[in-house]
């Protein structure tokens, strides 16, 4: 990288705004500008993708598609494709959380209105550039918007529609798409917004000498477009469903592991075409985002395999993943990409070697650092003096309990390491972790949000193992001072981090 910078983690859905849920208009718009305002140089987000059951950006229902809910009511309403009234007719939804069950019906609805003016309204020109659109994205888009639209129909997982449907049968297909032929086109405007918005908004970051970092999940959700689609790229049953899952064994999260139950891929096969679904994948993610986060990157060495009939992810065994290979087609197709690689959790020497060969920066998170061991003292790899260059460092991640909150579950023994390591009361811990973070040799700092603000437990975005309540909390706009803003950059400029 060798540019020292920083940023902040925010997922859009956290995002200030009256509609119920976070999107991509005017809120998304002034983050941008705190973001410049206060030194930093990086916006880092979750996946973008539509969300299917427990609202996890990390199970998505296509891994190409925008989050629909992400769409700005705001910004259809200034394209003419909403009337004011219509947003005067907003409920009061509740300003610092998400209440999906909610938001999703009304912003269904909201979306169809503004497709149904776009039809009565657009001039020659918009409908050619929708149509451009949906001809350019035809490759994923034709496949997601029969997906969605028929998930609307049958409220159900798609390995229980109807036979010739689950098998895709061509007259089946062609059946359903006339049938459904307004949804499927209502699916494809919402996407065509999705993508107008997004590319505004990277528009406002650049020139705010803001950069935006994109987040691509390894597995795909069961219960998804690119599934449904392409079966003999998975390890599915005859009526479709997973013969062995995903997961990651016991860990710092959960003493039973976490059952993630995505789908497995066949690497032989997806080798055999050329890897051509990732190389698309990160080909359009890489138009949206300037740096790629590779989640769980230790599967593409090698991934947790768990019988899909177990109940937990104890009695899993490592399975081998592409490896370079992978690498070498992405390579090939798209040039070097700006990846970052999520190397946390039960790392082996491969995992390390695959990362260190293509000369990728992996992650060190603070809050792990400071476990102690019986000497009074620690040996964890995210020490900051064992920090290098080529890293990115996070106070936490949005897995991670907010700083604060850690604080106030941690041992006392951990806490007088932690006072000692970085000479500090701790009376404000989150502060300490940034300014170490800032302070790191680590080209790239990765600050989560709800850390800048000091927020407690109750700010935390997921739980890893726990069903519900997850991808909820919402900041509101007065949290981001000038104050603040002020601080932050006068202690990014000390510890000289510039925007990119």
């Amino acid at each position: 990288m060798n540019n020292r910078t920083s940023g902040i983690l925010l997922h859009p859905t956290s995002l200030p705004g009256r509609f119920g849920v976070g999107d991509l208009g005017p809120g998304a718009h002034r983050f941008v500008d705190f973001l410049a305002d206060s030194g930093q140089g990086l916006w880092q987000v979750l996946p973008l993708g539509p969300t299917g059951y427990g609202d996890s950006p990390y199970q998505t229902t296509s891994a190409f598609a925008g989050n629909p809910l992400l769409v700005s009511p705001e910004w259809l309403a200034q394209e003419g494709w909403l009337d004011q009234q219509d947003l005067d007719s907003a409920p009061d939804f509740p300003l610092d959380t998400v209440d999906y069950g909610w938001a999703i019906p009304w912003k269904r609805e909201l979306l169809a209105r503004a497709r149904h003016n776009f039809q009565q309204r657009a001039n020659d020109d918009q409908r050619a550039e929708f149509d451009a659109f949906c001809r350019h994205h035809g490759h994923w888009l034709d496949d997601f918007t029969l997906f969605a639209a028929l998930k609307e129909r049958h409220q159900c997982p798609w390995t229980s529609w109807d036979p010739a449907l689950v098998a895709r049968d061509r007259a089946a297909l062609q059946q359903a798409r006339w049938e459904l032929a307004q949804a499927v086109s209502d699916h494809e405007f919402i996407q065509f917004q999705f993508f107008r918005q997004w590319t505004r908004l990277r528009h406002h970051a650049h020139g705010r000498g803001v950069r935006l970092v994109g987040d691509v999940p390894i597995f795909v959700a069961h219960d998804s477009a690119d599934v449904w689609a392409h079966p003999q790229w998975f390890y599915l049953d005859a009526a479709g469903q997973p013969t062995v899952v995903a997961g990651v064994p016991p860990d710092y999260f959960s003493v039973t592991g976490q059952l993630w139950g995505n789908p497995l891929y066949r690497w032989d096969v997806l080798a055999g075409q050329g890897y051509s679904f990732w190389v698309e994948r990160l080909r359009l993610l890489h138009s949206l985002v300037d740096w790629i986060r590779l989640d769980h990157f230790r599967g593409f060495a090698a991934h947790w395999e768990v019988p899909a009939d177990h109940p937990t992810a104890m009695h899993g065994h490592w399975a081998p993943g592409p490896g370079r290979a992978l690498f070498e087609a992405l390579e090939q197709a798209l040039g070097g990409l700006p990846l970052i690689a999520e190397d946390l959790g039960t790392i082996t020497p491969d995992v390390y070697e695959l990362r260190d060969g293509l000369g990728l920066p992996g992650m060190a998170v603070l809050q792990f650092a400071f476990a102690v061991e019986e000497t009074g003292y620690g040996d964890s790899p995210y020490l900051p003096h064992k920090h290098v260059q080529n890293l990115v460092v996070y106070t936490g991640t949005h897995d991670n309990d907010t700083t604060v909150g850690w604080w106030q579950g941690v041992s006392e023994a951990e806490r007088h390491f932690l006072r000692r390591y970085l000479a500090t009361d701790a009376g404000a811990v989150h502060w300490d972790f940034i300014r170490t973070a800032l302070a790191s040799v680590a080209d790239m700092a990765i600050l989560p949000l709800q850390d800048v603000l000091g927020l407690g437990p109750e700010a935390c975005l997921n739980r890893p193992g726990q069903p519900g309540g997850n991808w909820t909390w919402r900041y509101r706009q007065e949290a981001l001072t000038g104050e603040l803003a002020g601080r932050l950059r006068d202690m990014t400029l000390l510890y000289g981090r510039r925007p990119v």
